[in-house]
């Protein structure tokens, strides 16, 4: 008999937990083996369950969805994390994407929707929901990054640290971290290492 697809649920509201537990419940293929409250939990009980799926609330305490994607991501790669939400933007869509979703749906979505795409990520598909979809197409790209961040952006990807940039540039510390965070947020990178593989992967820097 085939194995069921093992699925984790992060979702920082319980009613939610508990409707998508019940659902999925109810497919003969498919079995919840866990929750998580916030981003925090998400990557831990990730670790600790090693699920086949994880389906991702985007906007979550502690952690939010981006992040722990990125974090389960690096940790578990043949995880595959569907982004469910609600969330009207398409930047953060767009940012769980590139941290290594590889679904994404509104909660608006039928049942049988989501229990498709779930059954899809599993077997190695990726899938975005044609609401997403339109969503990506219309909505215009993310702020782009200042000359300053560029010239922070480009001493980040050759390795050089906060203190290292902050002699190079003629800036202070501080200054330096701000912008990094800045950068971060701009490009939807969880950390360092993940700001230089999206700008390797989307060629933000001309080197």
């Amino acid at each position: 008999m085939k194995a069921k697809i093992k699925i984790l649920i992060a979702d920082d509201h319980a009613i939610v937990r508990i409707g998508l537990s019940a659902l999925l419940k109810t497919e003969p293929d498919l079995s919840v083996v866990g929750v998580a409250k916030d981003g925090e939990e998400a990557v831990a009980e990730a670790l600790r369950l090693k699920p086949d799926v994880i389906v991702m609330d985007l906007m979550m305490p502690k952690k939010n969805g981006v992040e722990a994607t990125a974090a389960i991501h690096e940790k578990l790669p043949d995880t595959k994390i569907v982004i469910l939400t609600t969330f009207a933007a398409s930047d953060g869509i767009k940012h769980a994407l590139d941290a290594g979703a590889t679904g994404a749906v509104m909660k608006t979505a039928e049942d049988a929707e989501l229990v498709s795409i779930i059954r899809a990520v599993a077997s190695g598909g990726k899938v975005i929901s044609d609401e997403i979809q339109q969503l990506l197409t219309e909505d215009p790209p993310a702020e782009e990054l200042t000359p300053r961040q560029l010239e922070i952006l480009e001493s980040v990807t050759r390795g050089f640290t906060n203190a290292d940039i902050a002699k190079q540039l003629g800036l202070r510390e501080q200054s330096v971290k701000e912008h990094i965070s800045a950068i971060l947020l701009k490009i939807g990178a969880a950390n360092r290492s993940e700001a230089v593989a999206i700008t390797m992967r989307k060629h933000l820097l001309k080197i």
